[in-house]
């Protein structure tokens, strides 16, 4: 969904190298940049990769895609819910309500302490300066309020057995609440380029649209668009999927 917006494609190292070259050239992936141990090693380090993205995303402006979906919304009265492995905030900055939506993954507009030291979640209203060559991030550097170590992101990374779920176990029980209520009527999954290497998204999907009577997905990817029917696979990007839609409603 991000892509649109400008947003670099993390899928494959290529991708993720394509947008960081300082990273190609040290020859380290994603899944090692996404590791909160550096938080702890190497926090200059740390802050370099999730502050650059934290400056990025808050200068992101969501794509037209958003919209679109905001006035089928709007046009047929309809209830919502975003469930979103994208930890962009994009969502949010789009006008979406903000207990409207479920973050698998967390957010990196929230911090917690990389201990942690208690469960206390709060807002990233952090200044974070990134050296663009060495991708390094400029002292001082976040700190937890309440115990003074450096702080992180509120964002589940790999390898994590540090991140504090509360707040997605809340948006959780609100989206549970939400199919609950509308378990008989009519639902349209719309999934927008879900990949299967974490199949969260795709998971979720699914499990609604075979277990909810009335329910149709429409994925839309371009790479990996397949899904039985009666669902629906539209093999392009989300934008593109969701003009096309317009079009012929």
């Amino acid at each position: 969904m991000g892509v649109d917006s400008g947003l670099p494609d993390f899928r494959g190292d290529r991708g993720f190298w394509q947008a960081y070259p300082a990273y190609a050239r040290l020859g380290i992936s994603f899944i090692e940049c996404a590791n909160p141990e550096h938080f702890a090693a190497d926090p200059s380090f740390a802050w370099g990769f999730y502050g650059h993205r934290t400056n990025l995303y808050r200068d992101t402006i969501p794509h037209e895609g958003f919209h679109i979906i905001s006035s089928w919304i709007k046009r047929n009265s309809a209830d919502y819910f975003v469930v979103t492995s994208n930890v962009d905030g994009q969502f949010q900055k789009a006008g979406y309500i903000e207990e409207r939506i479920l973050e698998v993954h967390g957010s990196i507009h929230r911090l917690q302490c990389q201990t942690p030291c208690s469960n206390q979640i709060w807002h990233n209203d952090e200044i974070i300066r990134v050296d663009q060559g060495s991708m390094r991030a400029h002292h001082p550097l976040p700190r937890c309020g309440g115990c003074g170590e450096i702080s992180r992101p509120n964002i589940l990374m790999f390898g994590d057995y540090s991140w504090l779920s509360d707040r997605t176990h809340i948006q959780g029980r609100a989206f549970d609440r939400f199919l609950a209520t509308h378990a008989d009527r009519r639902i349209a999954v719309i999934e927008m380029g879900a990949g299967s290497a974490i199949p969260t998204i795709r998971a979720t999907s699914e499990r609604i649209g075979w277990n909810q009577v009335h329910a149709t997905v429409i994925r839309i990817n371009p790479r990996e668009p397949e899904i039985k029917p009666p669902h629906i696979s539209l093999p392009c990007g989300a934008l593109e999927g969701l003009r096309s839609i317009d079009a012929l409603l």
